[in-house]
């Protein structure tokens, strides 16, 4: 066990977040905590870190365990390089190796009982460097960082100029590379593009420690979690199992206890029904087994009424007008910043009843299309044509179309003057901002409560093309379920950035992926996406390299050629570039095995009284130990990138 939790509460002002929760984390436990926006789930998480106190209740972290702790928002104000600041997480191992260092120059002068000394000191530092994989920390700092997103040539930028998205990755870098007992997460995948979730879900899959995590990403609370604890109406509960065996067990449970309450509440009526009818025969003896009737129903336990859906937004999205089949044609697009060239010559099209989901890594440039077709931005060559009697509706997920010293009445008063009070307010309720709330201002909301003030905007407008910018950002599950069902009811058409792969399972009925600078078409959602991803980029690949521009035919949906020759040239390209990766990851690996064989000689030799009693020879072989991790690593690292191209 690392921790328990036994009847913890906490209440802030009158009202109760958090009331007698119960619940353990054990070893390799991976957690996640659900509940709606404002349930209480980081709450939960501070307490349990030790950022917030109980008001009552007991936590007990086991003797020994550590527990590190990443929250939604940080504040990294270093100067540092992103790589020196990561490498921070490893300082212990470096002083340690800089101490074995240090030892080895010591130790050509020391003679006697001082050498004695520092001989038994260096064997037990170079003991314990090895267990804790000091030789290794590089390059595992290298990898956490490609994983995460970062590219080799951003390792040199400051801290200090990075945006909030790329400060959060960083933490959680640093804290993944600190290796506690419980990994505490709150968000970690909101800055994280699905090639980076997908990396952190294989990581934290194997995790030798236990992980507790807040996250609204279904697909990734799947593949990682076997316990959930839920947070409704302040009470804890736990289940066993991933979110999907949860939101079945969940369904079951509310569906028995609907039951249970109806059936309570006819049984009541009936009761009381009796109750009037027998005082109704105003007789002593009717009348006393009516009172009787109604003293067994007052002692009769009221169950509550089961709680609806209501906490959560519930909209319906329809155009006004309806527009041609021709929504949006894109033809020889070319954008870059400085040398950096996002796509070039890029062209498709998108038609009427379309939902079209864009997707790729961070820094792709998704985002800045979707600011070009709106014109926020100037593309550098090439043309965005809107269609016959289409009219846009965009959601900016920065929400930098919201004026921050309006109050959020006020925001949507100003976009519709013709709206009356009432149908504001109605408006606002339907995306969860009731009685005061209307009354805040811009400045003061959350970054889930922006998200859904923009999503009330954009339903207002009498569009019938929406473009959206990571659209599910912050929002808690249930509304994601009825952002998804709005949107598939939706007869106009969609255009959207996302990263939350259940999302775009749901709703695209096409995927465009912006990968090396190419749009490559996919006719399907997000699991015909995966299966034909490998195939169709390479075609796309082979084809722009064989032309030197995206696409032929600009009203071609897709970046992929449909040439039967080209095809066949691109499948022979891709045979010889597999039969010299195979030779590449053999050699690799026959590499490696030597070095292996010759450590492992090593390691026996220092274990021999002729050796480890002779300076010289101990030295040398310390050294050439040294060099062949060194060469180890190299080849590690080199058989890791080839394996991953396989």
């Amino acid at each position: 066990m690392i921790l328990s939790c036994s009847n913890l509460s906490k209440t802030f002002s009158v009202d109760p977040i958090i009331s007698g929760a119960s619940f353990r984390i054990d070893d390799k436990d991976k957690t996640a905590i659900v509940g709606i926006n404002g349930a209480g789930k980081s709450t939960l998480l501070k307490l349990i870190v030790g950022e917030l106190t109980p008001d009552s209740g007991e936590l007990v972290l086991s003797k020994g365990k550590t527990i590190g702790y990443l929250a939604q928002h940080q504040d990294l104000s270093s100067d540092r390089t992103i790589y020196e600041e990561i490498r921070t997480a490893k300082e212990d191992i470096i002083r340690m190796e800089e101490e074995i260092r240090q030892l080895e120059r010591n130790m050509k002068s020391a003679q006697g009982e001082e050498l004695s000394a520092m001989m038994e000191t260096y064997s037990r530092l170079n003991h314990e460097f090895e267990l804790r994989d000091g030789y290794s920390y590089e390059s595992e700092i290298v990898g956490v960082l490609k994983g995460l997103g970062f590219d080799e040539s951003e390792f040199d930028r400051r801290c200090s100029a990075l945006s909030g998205g790329q400060k959060t990755r960083i933490s959680l870098g640093k804290l993944l590379l600190t290796r506690p007992d419980c990994i505490l997460l709150d968000e970690p995948t909101n800055h994280l593009d699905i090639a980076s979730i997908s990396w952190l879900e294989g990581y934290l899959n194997s995790y030798p420690g236990a992980v507790v995590l807040v996250a609204h990403d279904r697909y990734f609370l799947d593949r990682i979690v076997n316990h959930v604890i839920e947070v409704e109406n302040a009470k804890v509960s736990v289940f066993t199992g991933n979110y999907s065996a949860y939101a079945e067990k969940k369904k079951m449970l509310r569906d028995a206890a609907i039951k249970q309450y109806l059936n309570q509440q006819q049984e009541i009526r009936h009761q009381e029904e009796v109750i009037a009818r027998l005082k109704s025969f105003n007789r002593e003896k009717s009348i006393k087994r009516a009172e009787s009737r109604e003293k067994m129903l007052e002692r009769t336990e009221r169950l509550e009424k089961p709680m609806e859906l209501k906490d959560s937004m519930f909209f319906t999205l329809e155009p006004n007008v309806v527009s041609g089949n021709d929504v949006l044609t894109i033809d020889n697009l070319t954008k870059s910043f400085g040398d950096n060239v996002l796509f070039e010559h890029a062209g498709f099209q998108i038609h009427r009843g379309e939902r079209v989901a864009i997707i790729g890594n961070n820094g792709t440039g998704k985002t800045t299309l979707l600011k070009i077709i709106n014109g926020l931005l100037d593309a550098d060559e090439g043309s965005c044509t809107l269609g016959s009697k289409v009219t846009i509706g965009y959601y900016d997920q920065e929400q930098q179309l919201l004026t921050e010293e309006n109050t959020l009445f006020e925001e949507i008063q100003n976009a519709y003057p013709d709206l009356n009070n009432t149908k504001v307010r109605n408006t606002l309720a339907a995306f969860l901002f009731t009685g005061d709330d209307v009354f805040k201002r811009v400045s003061d909301l959350s970054g889930g409560e922006r998200g859904r003030l923009s999503l009330a905007k954009l339903i207002l407008s009498p569009c019938n093309f929406l473009i959206l910018d990571e659209p599910t950002n912050h929002l808690d599950m249930t509304s994601k379920e009825i952002l998804e069902q709005a949107l598939c009811q939706y007869t106009g058409t969609v255009l959207y950035v996302s990263h939350d792969r259940y999302f775009v399972n749901k709703t695209a009925t096409r995927i465009m992926e912006l990968t090396h600078g190419l749009f490559v078409g996919y006719g399907g959602n997000y699991d015909y996406y995966l299966e034909k991803r490998d195939h169709l980029t390479q075609v796309a690949l082979a084809a722009a390299a064989g032309k030197n521009k995206f696409s032929a035919d600009k009203h071609k949906p897709s970046a992929v050629p449909s040439s039967g020759s080209t095809d066949w040239k691109a499948q022979k390209e891709e045979q010889a570039r597999k039969r010299k990766l195979e030779n590449d990851i053999r050699k690799a690996e026959e590499a490696i095995t030597t070095l292996e064989d010759r450590n492992r000689e090593i390691e026996e030799l220092l274990t021999q009284e002729h050796i480890f009693s002779d300076m010289k020879k101990l030295l040398e072989l310390h050294q050439e130990k040294e060099k062949i991790q060194d060469e180890l690593m190299t080849w590690m690292e080199r058989w890791e990138e080839l394996s991953m191209e396989e």
